[in-house]
């Protein structure tokens, strides 16, 4: 039958070939008759809707008469338990508990500045100097009180203690010289808060206010100073992440900017849900050996949120729904050489990560699955294997 058809199809060439008029396309071209060229154009496009149609019937017939034609064609995957990770991808912004701008605490003209952008300083260290306004010398005098009322006091205790005078000398000594101990006291803290000290150790990132200036408390900015030992990555996690983004979980960061990654873990889940966003703060500790992070950093991170040790991963592109709202692949059965029976399998699917999603129930250890040609078979076809060589 099939070579009825091939004869046939040659027959129906030729027979086109041979009705042609003898003028060639070339002959035609040559003329520059437009009303020539646009007849022959015609003509040949009638021709080729002919033979296309046609053609489309020979093959409806082929694959009719043929049962090999009628096969789908299909490649198979094998169903492997493995390890499965799942991450929370976030993104998140570095942070240092040591960035810190310093106020001064008295008010005054800042007389002396000791350190310069990009110098190390350890923590109590001084780094400026306000004027006083004359608060020493009112020290040292008060001193010199302190110290007659303390040798007063002294020398009534010893004749106190001797029976020798009245209590209420020896009260009066006791209390003038406590008084002049604490007023002496109060006015070296105020001079203290003259000197601005480094709170921590750390680098002076910016020298705000020069020498000379007028500075007053909780208005002037005098240093920013930073410390980029102790950095950490800040970020905002949905809640319904809340049960499996713990302390302790495994985080892997990416800095795009710098194009490097490493692994930390979570040191602080935060407890509290933002009524606003519905989010829960969490803080990852980083390792910052060769300074190149900064502060507010954008980073991106993957949190580990759920491990199956043997989970089946199938690739989402095979998975189809039917009306029931059930999703479902096709595996084969029967497998004889080549050849198998399609069988549609509903599955209930879990997380997915990139283009793979992990199969709860419905598919088995070693099933092989239908991958390329999934969407054209039906339940209990026949099926034809691909064997394709891989490299």
């Amino acid at each position: 039958m099939k070579h009825i058809l091939t004869l046939s199809f040659i027959a129906l060439i030729l027979f086109s070939c041979g009705n042609e008029k003898t003028q060639s396309v070339e002959d035609i071209i040559a003329s520059n008759s437009l009303e020539e060229i646009r007849q022959k154009k015609t003509e040949l496009d009638a021709q080729q809707q002919n033979l296309a149609e046609q053609l489309k019937q020979l093959s409806l017939k082929i694959k009719e008469l043929d049962p090999q034609e009628k096969i789908p064609l299909i490649t198979t995957v094998p169903a492997k338990e493995s390890v499965f990770t799942h991450y929370v991808e976030l993104q998140g912004n570095v942070d240092t508990k040591k960035n810190l701008v310093i106020y001064p605490e008295y008010s005054g003209i800042m007389t002396n500045v000791y350190v310069k952008e990009g110098q190390k300083v350890t923590k109590g260290q001084t780094l400026a100097k306000i004027d006083d306004g004359g608060l020493s010398q009112q020290v040292a005098q008060l001193q010199i009180q302190a110290d007659l009322a303390k040798t007063t006091f002294e020398r009534q205790k010893r004749l106190w203690d001797q029976n020798i005078g009245s209590e209420i000398q020896y009260l009066q000594a006791k209390s003038t010289y406590e008084a002049q101990q604490k007023a002496v006291s109060q006015l070296q803290q105020q001079v203290a808060r003259t000197i601005v000290k480094a709170p921590f150790t750390g680098t002076i990132d910016d020298v705000i206010t020069e020498q000379g200036s007028v500075v007053a408390p909780g208005q002037s900015q005098l240093f920013r100073i930073v410390n980029l030992d102790e950095m950490y990555i800040k970020t905002d996690v949905p809640e319904s992440y809340i049960t499996n983004v713990t302390e302790g979980k495994t985080v892997e960061v990416e800095f795009p900017v710098l194009g490097t990654s490493m692994k930390a873990k979570v040191r602080q889940a935060g407890n509290f849900i933002n009524p606003a966003n519905r989010t829960f703060k969490v803080e990852i500790a980083i390792l910052n050996t060769d300074k190149n992070i900064k502060p507010n950093l954008t980073a991106k991170l993957k949190i580990n949120d759920y491990t199956n040790e043997k989970a089946i991963l199938i690739p989402l592109s095979i998975i189809s729904e039917n009306a029931k709202g059930e999703q479902y692949v096709y595996t084969i059965t029967d497998k004889s050489k080549n050849k198998a029976i399609a069988k549609r399998s509903i599955i209930e699917t879990g997380k997915t990560q990139g283009d793979f999603i992990e199969v709860l129930s419905g598919l088995s250890n070693n099933d092989e699955i239908i991958q390329e040609g999934a969407r054209s078979v039906k339940d209990g076809q026949e099926v034809k294997i691909l064997d394709i060589q891989t490299n």
